[in-house]
């Protein structure tokens, strides 16, 4: 890890390999804490995160729709950080979600991986399964690369 600060850094100030402490060290925010989410990959190639059902649920005691869409944002986002583009910044502009499953218990993961890198914009695919490896919900995030002040 650099010696900096890790709050001070920004994802793309960090080494591939160090990637996933710093997450860790620096945190995913306030949401994703109270939410459960738990980065357990986080690489140039794919973000993967776990989170729980518990707490996350309708009232009828399946997963929250918006609770997957939570965690595919946060994946897909942190994602498109750590491969911005020099001197920019991802902002999230679009986001949908296809829910095709449930989870009753348990943990979901969500699996992230780019489908388009360029200078102005990042496109992610987000697959969340429940424990049994089923299909939950297929979240889609756009993330625009804003300049940054130098």
């Amino acid at each position: 890890m650099n010696a900096q600060d890790p709050a001070a850094l920004r994802p793309s100030d960090v080494h591939p390999d160090d990637a996933l402490e710093y997450i860790r060290s620096r945190g995913v925010g306030a949401l994703a804490d109270r939410m459960g989410i738990e980065f357990v990959e986080f690489s140039a190639e794919r973000a993967v995160a776990t989170m729980p059902v518990e707490g996350n649920t309708q009232p009828i005691m399946l997963m929250h729709g918006g609770a997957y869409v939570v965690l595919g944002e946060t994946l897909g986002s942190m994602h498109a950080n750590l491969v911005a583009p020099e001197g920019t910044v991802a902002v999230g502009v679009d986001i949908n979600a296809t829910h095709t499953g449930s989870a009753r218990s348990g943990r979901v993961t969500g699996t992230c991986v780019p489908i388009k890198l360029g200078r102005s914009i990042a496109v992610h695919e987000i697959a969340i399964d429940n424990e049994d490896g089923e299909r939950c919900s297929t979240v889609r995030i756009t993330n625009f690369y804003k300049r940054v002040a130098q």
